[in-house]
């Protein structure tokens, strides 16, 4: 069991944690703590909770009981769009964007100005909102490809996409999902570099299986079994945890 930190130092406190399904905890007691200007990557097998993680964090999934606390205000009562106005973005496994819009269209329809009614209604095109979906299609390496219908970018490049779309929100928090999947080795790098550029603004929380982007990218590694902390600490630490061994890198 984790000691329990004071709450103040930390961007994000998941204290006590549980969900169960029929009787089912998927998450079990769970308690980490995120810095502020961390990345942070939950690994372990299939089944260990770590998506339902995500759920809970970002609202998808309520908990039976515990406490997430966002820079101390807790999440777990409040909806989805409240999470996100909050400052918490989540990418899921798959992308989802407008394949039949331009990469420009994609990421200026998810400009924060365009998030109500009103706020869409009154939506302009101006050199504000160009040069900030200038600013992050270069930051996502989709420069070049600004007036590109998102269907025939390449798989790598729907995933820096929709990395770029919750970037333009600016959330303090961002969750990714498995973002390398089916990436090539190149792909792979510069998604490490990206991540490692945007954490001066925020932190990460990332769930992935590739162990060689893991130790690219991860400050510190949660290794989830069962629903619950079977280790913690710095890749090397956790790679060298007879338990982990056991359970999960010697597979």
């Amino acid at each position: 069991m984790n000691a329990i930190p004071s709450q103040k130092d930390f961007l994000l406190s998941v204290e006590g944690l549980t969900v169960s399904f029929d009787g089912f905890k998927a998450v079990n007691d769970l308690s980490f703590y995120i810095d502020e200007n961390e990345i942070r990557v939950i690994i372990g097998p299939n089944g260990a909770g770590k998506t339902t993680v995500l759920d809970l964090i970002c609202g998808r999934t309520k908990a039976t009981s515990g406490s997430i606390k966002f820079r101390d205000s807790e999440l777990t009562d409040l909806k989805e769009h409240q999470i996100v106005h909050k400052g918490v973005g989540r990418k899921f496994q798959n992308p989802s964007i407008y394949e039949e819009l331009t990469v420009f269209e994609n990421l200026e329809l998810s400009f924060p100005r365009g998030r109500n009614v009103f706020g869409a209604l009154a939506f302009r095109r101006d050199a504000e909102v160009r040069d900030r979906v200038d600013e992050i299609a270069s930051l996502v390496f989709l420069q070049n490809q600004l007036h590109t219908p998102a269907a025939i970018l390449s798989h790598g490049q729907k995933q820096w996409l929709e990395i770029g779309m919750l970037l333009i929100q600016d959330p303090t928090l961002l969750m990714l999902d498995e973002p390398v999947a089916g990436m090539s080795v190149g792909e792979r790098l510069k998604t490490a570099e990206l991540l490692n550029t945007i954490i001066k603004d925020r932190s990460v929380i990332v769930i992935e299986h590739d162990m060689k982007f893991v130790e690219d990218i991860a400050h510190r590694v949660t290794v989830m079994h069962q629903g619950k902390v079977l280790s913690e600490g710095s890749m090397a630490h956790v790679q060298n945890d007879p338990k982990v061994v056991e359970v999960y890198l010697g597979h």
